[in-house]
């Protein structure tokens, strides 16, 4: 196995991981999740699954939707449907809730930043597109609509799906959208891994600030 290639499946892996502990820190700082985790938590509340689990159900879910959109998914998309999850139920079990604003704020905001730096890591990595990113791109394909509208559209439905299932909707979820954006791309930019065809990494990087949609 080449040195890039260990790299990159490392931070294809690490990144996940951390996806999946940095949306569980949000859930316990109790002031509001990013979008799909509010969907997320709004469908756990309803069917008494835990929110990993039901992270795991929607991402095949839509993964699902690949196949009209003619979608083709590669070892990222498929891992990020089950890492996350999975990371996400095991950092909870282990993470009690916090109270008061003195530990809620920081803990927000490190979950936000977390989530910057996961985000970088594993779209950096170049294994393709997570389920919720792949949906997003396929529509903007089809529609021929811009991305950022697709994105707000896809976000907007998704947030209030999950608020009127019980989803946690707050200042964290304003704070995510602000700040997701900017820090998804400096990480990225600062994880991008060297590749010897060079009209891949201006692919990478020319593509990802309008393609990222976390989760």
């Amino acid at each position: 196995m080449s040195r890039e290639l260990t790299r990159r499946l490392s931070q294809l892996y690490i990144g996940l991981a951390l996806y999946g502990v940095s949306s569980a820190l949000l859930v316990r700082a109790g002031l509001g999740l990013e979008p799909w985790g509010v969907l997320h938590q709004g469908l756990a509340e309803r069917t008494g699954l835990t929110i990993g689990v039901v992270s795991i159900i929607v991402g095949a879910a839509v993964l699902l939707l690949w196949i009209p959109l003619r979608q083709l998914p590669g070892l990222g998309t498929v891992s990020n449907v089950v890492v996350i999850g999975v990371a996400m139920d095991g950092t909870l079990a282990l993470v009690p809730d916090v109270h008061g604003l003195g530990w809620q704020i920081p803990l927000m905001l490190f979950g936000i930043v977390l989530n910057g730096v996961a985000t970088g890591l594993y779209i950096a990595a170049r294994f393709g597109p997570g389920p919720r990113d792949g949906l997003m791109t396929g529509l903007h394909r089809l529609t021929g609509r811009s991305i950022r509208l697709v994105r707000t559209a896809i976000e907007v439905a998704v947030v209030a799906t999950g608020f009127a299932l019980g989803g946690s909707l707050g200042v964290g979820t304003v704070a995510y959208a602000l700040a997701i954006g900017p820090l998804a791309q400096f990480f990225l930019k600062l994880f991008a891994v060297p590749s010897p065809e060079p009209e891949r990494t201006v692919v990478a990087d020319g593509t990802s600030e309008g393609a990222i949609l976390p989760g």
